[in-house]
């Protein structure tokens, strides 16, 4: 990640490096989202050819392959909506995907970086080489691309279809416990907060209701989301999963069948997986991992400021 990030930086006219960087306080660090709108940052589309290569090294640093994947797929979505909605390509545009460097990166110190646009929100935190990737947000507009050459693609598939097969094998009385509502919500809960919380909604089904194939589905569907980002991370994401233990919990809201909008979250004590398909006659997906206590890496600064302020004490 330093090193992609160093080498796209030392590729930008100054005029691109003031829309690129920011200081690492900088209160935009944490405003992020996952709409179509200009955002801060500097875009795919003012950069050269040469430069944009070099974006996507650093957007690649973050993600894990089949993460790379899903994220230039979603980007590439743009020019589908485009066709279909008729745009001139100011608002459709799979180079409207800007990004953003908190800080001065390296390997020891403490620093950021975002790739954001519309339906992919990556916000990475580094600090002495460690790092924390939440929130992450995919989404998928159409899900499944219905008509044209690139009929049938569907770029969030898995997490669509591990979600349905898990609610599709709880018994009668599970389902009681885990669809919380006939009706599923018309998008994620937290959307773009800046905390994620989920208060006053139903907990759902306990993973200690679970028989082991189906606590098994429900690991294959968090890692679904964890392996979207590099190995280190995704390993870091299942250890919270290992450590939660019975303390999951998996919510269902809406209909079964394909094509019916639904919704899910599989909650632990420190992250929160959300997924939503209701919109565009559910052909519409919004998906995101949360860190409950580290987004925006809250948790390594917490040791970070910790440690500065046990230091300032020694000079006194």
């Amino acid at each position: 990640m330093t090193e992609t990030a160093k080498r796209l930086l030392a590729s930008l006219t100054s005029e691109q490096s003031g829309k690129a960087t920011f200081k690492f306080e900088d209160d935009e660090r944490m405003n992020w989202h996952f709409i179509p709108k200009e955002r801060k940052g500097l875009p795919l589309k003012d950069m050269t050819p040469p430069q944009k290569h070099l974006a996507t090294a650093l957007l690649s640093a973050g993600l894990s392959q089949t993460g790379f994947i899903k994220a230039t797929t979603i980007m590439s979505l743009e020019d589908i909506l485009r066709i279909m909605e008729k745009d001139n390509g100011v608002r459709r545009n799979p180079d409207g995907y800007f990004f953003s460097i908190f800080g001065e990166p390296s390997e020891t110190g403490v620093w950021g970086y975002r790739v954001e646009g519309h339906h992919l929100a990556l916000n990475f935190t580094l600090k002495g080489g460690k790092v924390t990737g939440g929130p992450n947000f995919l989404g998928a507009n159409p899900a499944e691309v219905r008509e044209g050459p690139r009929k049938g693609l569907r770029v969030l598939h898995a997490e669509e279809d591990l979600g349905r097969a898990l609610v599709s094998s709880l018994t009668p009385e599970q389902k009681k416990v885990a669809v919380v509502s006939k009706e599923a919500p018309k998008d994620i809960l937290t959307m773009a907060d800046r905390k994620a919380a989920i208060q006053g909604q139903p907990n759902g089904l306990q993973a200690s209701k679970l028989n082991t194939k189906q606590r098994a589905m429900l690991q294959e569907l968090v890692e679904e989301y964890a392996h979207n980002l590099p190995d280190a991370i995704a390993q870091d994401r299942m250890d919270r999963m290992k450590k939660a233990g019975n303390n999951l919990y998996f919510v269902w809201a809406g209909g079964e069948n394909k094509g019916e909008p639904h919704y899910y979250r599989v909650a632990g004590p420190d992250f929160l997986i959300e997924y939503d398909n209701t919109q565009n006659n559910a052909n519409h997906i919004h998906s995101v991992w949360r860190d409950l206590t580290g987004d925006f890496g809250a948790d390594l600064l917490k040791e970070h400021y910790a440690a500065t302020h046990s230091k300032g004490d020694h000079n006194h």
